[in-house]
């Protein structure tokens, strides 16, 4: 069981209520694992689901790209829920299920597009170096753009911090069952 659970709508005060309708109104549909620990804090949860909307929905990251930052920061923080609920948007995005696999195995995927093994690289060096080399920053520039490059860092940003909610209030896994394929 998760260290924060969720709060019942029944606990919830007006300014709960209405994030939690922003949010469930919104593309997600629902409020679970780190939306549901930060709703415990109306407006820290009104202002992170905002960036992750636009982080999740509407950067200028191409989604097969976006999703393999996601799924790569997940693996690096072992970050299961993380890991669940993006597995399924990662196929539809186009990610490569033999990618995946690697990602899963903790392995360094074989990539058919160049743009792809940037990404790998990017998240994973500034994930695990805490910074990016001149070299990989200007293959960025010059791969991705500037404003996707931007994108990209304020994605991996968020997606740590979703990573940091889940571990540091042990956010359960998502059932089997309810994981979607």
């Amino acid at each position: 069981m998760a260290r924060l659970p969720a709060l019942e709508q029944s606990q919830m005060d007006d300014r709960q209520k209405q994030v939690y309708d922003v949010i469930v109104t919104g593309p997600r549909g629902s409020v679970r694992g780190p939306l549901a620990v930060w709703l415990h804090r109306a407006d820290f949860a009104d202002k992170a689901q905002a960036l992750g909307q636009y982080c999740r929905y509407d950067s200028s990251l191409a989604p097969r790209l976006s999703e393999l930052a996601i799924m790569t920061t997940a693996r690096i923080w072992d970050a299961t829920f993380e890991w669940q609920a993006h597995l399924s948007p990662a196929l539809v995005a186009g990610l490569k299920p033999t990618v995946i696999d690697s990602l899963s195995a903790d392995e360094h995927p074989i990539f058919a597009a160049e743009d792809e093994a940037l990404v790998y690289e990017f998240t994973r060096e500034l994930n695990i170096k805490r910074g990016v080399s001149d070299e990989l920053y200007e293959r960025a520039i010059l791969i991705l753009g500037k404003a996707a490059t931007v994108d990209l860092v304020g994605i991996l940003g968020y997606y740590a911090l979703i990573s940091m909610t889940i571990k540091a209030f042990d956010v359960d896994p998502i059932p089997v069952d309810k994981v979607e394929h």
